[in-house]
C-alpha cells in the first residue's frame, strides 16, 4: 500500500504545467450569458438548415466570404455575432434569424 507522500508525489508528476483557467472561463460564461444564449440558438438553427440543405461549412464560408474556421467558430455557439454577419447568414441559408429571436 502506498503512503500519502507517494500518492501526492505521483499526482504531482501528472499535474499539468499550465494552470487551469476553469474559474476564469466560468466567470466569463456568467458575464456573457445573455448573448451566449442567442449565439447558441443561432448555431442550432444554422446547423439544422445546413443539414436540410446538405451544405458544408466550407460551402457556407464561400457564400459568406469568410474562412471555414470562422464558420466553425460560429457553429460552436460562442461567437458574438455582428448584424452584418447575421445578415450574411440569413441571406446564404435563406434563414430568417432575427425574426426567431424576438
Amino acid at each position: 500500500m502506498r503512503t500519502t507522500n507517494e500518492i501526492v508525489s505521483k499526482l504531482r508528476e501528472h499535474q499539468s504545467s499550465t494552470p487551469s483557467k476553469w474559474r476564469e472561463n466560468a466567470e466569463w460564461r456568467m458575464a456573457n450569458k445573455s448573448w451566449l444564449r442567442y449565439s447558441q440558438h443561432i448555431a442550432m438553427m444554422m446547423l439544422d438548415k445546413m443539414e436540410e440543405l446538405g451544405m458544408t461549412q466550407k460551402r457556407l464560408s464561400e457564400l459568406m466570404g469568410c474562412s471555414q474556421q470562422y464558420v466553425s467558430k460560429v457553429l460552436k455557439g460562442q461567437e458574438n455575432l455582428s448584424l452584418e454577419t447575421l445578415a450574411k447568414i440569413e441571406r446564404c441559408l435563406q434563414l430568417p434569424i432575427l425574426n426567431h429571436l424576438a
